[in-house]
């Protein structure tokens, strides 16, 4: 029997995942969980592996297409040789003209295929697609499709709405049950000129450029910020750090004393812990704090699940495994998916601070600044003293629909005192 490869969930909120390059070709036999394509999300860079043995006979998405979640990719055959098939086609001719022959999705389930390109398939559009076109009053007869076999992709849909006039601007990706996209505003693209360098977006950074429009539109952000004396972490770290290392095998920073703070607070003020559905506010009954963590791709945001039951140390060795793991490519699907919270930690070159954007369904993110020393004002023995500290901003954004200022600013202030007193054991 023939082995179906779907594209499977790649994390919270992600409804589509874009081929960036396969693996393999047809013709090719493969071993199960063998890596057979990559796909780009707003989220990560994920290897699909190989549901079953077999050999590859029919490759269903090009590089470049968009595929929704559960949407086909490839077959795999456990009884076919390993020599390519009549009618099957490779990654690369899945890219050319008339002569390729890979099937749809839509044909695998037995519906009636159109010409590959004609406009007016509507079973050859994809799922985000058909939802696209709608939401902007398109009809989806009138896209000509660039998939493949002629599927209408989501890029198709914003390709034919630029064409009319006035240009509008691409919705954002949705969680299904929260589709709305704010009315279209016209005007203010911009024109290259002579000398001007343009860098197409990777399909990662488009994504997460949509994401993150999404979040805005999604949530009324609201920011906070507290000055943070972190004397007595820097004197705990240090008198700490060398032995930490030596049985640990990985060094101690800052990172770790910031998220146990705040773990901590989240589970006195669980209202920052939540979601918002329609009409009702979830506080979350675990805490499952998100690490945002720069990769030469991009931003990834890998989960501490139930951060809560870990100490100080436990949470160290968490975070070294999953930052270690986001750099070398080896994050699973599973590692980023069902975060509640997240933490922001944009490195020794932070500055100040910044208010960063809410990775949604969450209502709200801690980003830490840069902790540099700073003159500060200090009673010493009933006298007033100016002496040198060294001091971090962190900065609170939050959805001012599930959280109101004071319990904002009061998570906030629990945060700096715990650092402030150095409220943890090593």
């Amino acid at each position: 029997m023939v082995i179906g490869v779907e594209l499977p969930a790649l994390g919270e909120s992600v409804v589509e995942g874009t081929v960036s390059r396969w693996l393999v070709s047809v013709g090719d036999r493969v071993e199960t969980d063998q890596p057979l394509v990559e796909v780009t999300t707003d989220k990560v860079d994920a290897e699909i592996p190989s549901p079953g043995a077999g050999v590859v006979v029919e490759i269903l998405a090009a590089e470049g297409d968009v595929v929704p979640v559960g949407g086909a990719l490839a077959r795999i055959d456990p009884e076919a040789s390993s020599a390519s098939t009549p009618g099957s086609a490779s990654p690369e001719a899945a890219t050319s003209g008339p002569a390729r022959a890979v099937a749809s999705p839509s044909e695998i389930a037995g519906e009636e295929a159109s010409p590959a390109g004609k406009a007016g398939a509507t079973s050859q559009a994809t799922p985000v697609a058909r939802r696209l076109a709608d939401e902007r009053d398109l009809p989806i007869e009138a896209i000509e499709g660039s998939g493949s076999d002629g599927r209408v992709t989501k890029r198709d849909v914003l390709r034919h709405a630029d064409a009319g006039s006035p240009p509008a601007p691409a919705p954002a990706p949705q969680p299904p049950a929260a589709r709305k996209t704010p009315p279209a505003r016209a005007g203010g693209a911009y024109t290259p000129v002579p000398g001007d360098r343009v860098i197409p977006m990777s399909p990662m950074r488009r994504i997460i450029a949509e994401h993150m429009v999404y979040s805005k539109h999604t949530s009324p952000h609201v920011g906070t910020v507290a000055e943070v004396d972190m004397s007595a972490i820097v004197a705990l770290r240090t008198a700490h750090k060398v032995a930490f290392e030596e049985a640990n095998g990985f060094g101690l920073t800052f990172l770790p004393f910031i998220v146990h703070a705040v773990v901590r607070a989240l589970k006195e003020f669980p209202a920052l812990n939540a979601s918002v559905l329609e009409g009702a506010i979830v506080e979350k009954k675990h805490v499952n704090l998100g690490l945002a963590v720069e990769t030469e791709k991009g931003l990834v945001v890998p989960v501490v699940r139930d951060a809560d039951r870990f100490s100080l140390a436990g949470l160290a060795a968490e975070i070294d495994d999953l930052a270690r793991r986001a750099r070398n490519k080896k994050l699973s699907a599973d590692d980023l998916q069902g975060g509640t919270f997240t933490v922001s930690n944009p490195g020794r070159q932070g500055n100040l601070y910044g208010f960063a954007i809410i990775n949604q369904p969450q209502v709200g993110i801690v980003r830490m600044g840069e902790m540099i020393k700073r003159p500060v004002v200090r009673t010493i023995s009933g006298e007033d003293a100016i002496v040198i500290r060294p001091m971090m901003h962190v900065a609170l954004s939050y959805d001012h629909r599930a959280v109101d200022g004071s319990p904002a600013n009061g998570f906030l202030y629990r945060i700096r005192e715990l650092l402030e007193r150095a409220d943890c054991d090593l």
